[in-house]
């Protein structure tokens, strides 16, 4: 598997609310509008931002759109400290179990019972792409970075779906370890 190289993106602290959610902070039939479009087919980053607040203190996030089928939070370890979250590090989804809190928007707040966590670094691939590397749904990878601050990231959870285009993700706590924030830098699947 040595050789295989996947470009690496950040991801930022944003939330993901239902439809139902969004009616409740934006007003009844409010639709999100495009900032930029993401690596994966169909995300978006919102310009819609919405106040998380946490047991210390809150902070907007960005809405990445469309409306999934359930609100999520996801925050970096270092934001979910500030806000005074001690969130599950999960798959982004999994959110059963997790901190609830509130979220404001313009029109109106929700409190959601569960959804805030940390979302575990992760590989999208297409399906096309885990046949070519011989990498399966749900397995567990290593994918080395190169630089003044080389490490490798253990624990990286390869997610395959003709849904995805292949990018590693990890959130800013985890690029700024290794020294990569503001760069398009590549790893490496080591195994």
């Amino acid at each position: 598997m040595a050789g295989i190289m996947v470009e690496i993106e950040g991801s930022g602290k944003h939330c993901h609310v239902t439809r139902e959610t969004l009616d409740k902070l934006f007003g009844n039939g409010f639709e999100l509008e495009v900032k930029h479009w993401l690596s994966q087919p169909g995300q978006f980053v919102s310009p819609q931002k919405v106040m998380v607040v946490g047991p210390k203190k809150s902070f907007e996030v960005s809405i990445i759109g469309p409306c999934r089928k359930v609100d999520q939070v996801e925050l970096s370890l270092s934001d979910a400290t500030a806000l005074g979250f001690k969130p599950p590090i999960r798959e982004s989804g999994d959110v059963k179990g997790s901190p609830g809190c509130k979220l404001v928007g313009p029109a109106g707040e929700t409190e959601i019972s569960e959804g805030v966590m940390i979302a575990k670094r992760h590989v999208h691939f297409t399906p096309e792409d885990a046949e070519k590397y011989g990498i399966t749904d749900k397995q567990n990878i290593r994918v080395k970075v190169p630089g003044d601050r080389a490490l490798i990231f253990d624990e990286v959870v390869a997610r395959v779906s003709s849904e995805y285009a292949t990018y590693m993700h990890v959130d800013y706590d985890e690029l700024n370890a290794a020294a990569l924030a503001g760069q398009h830098p590549m790893g490496e699947i080591i195994d």
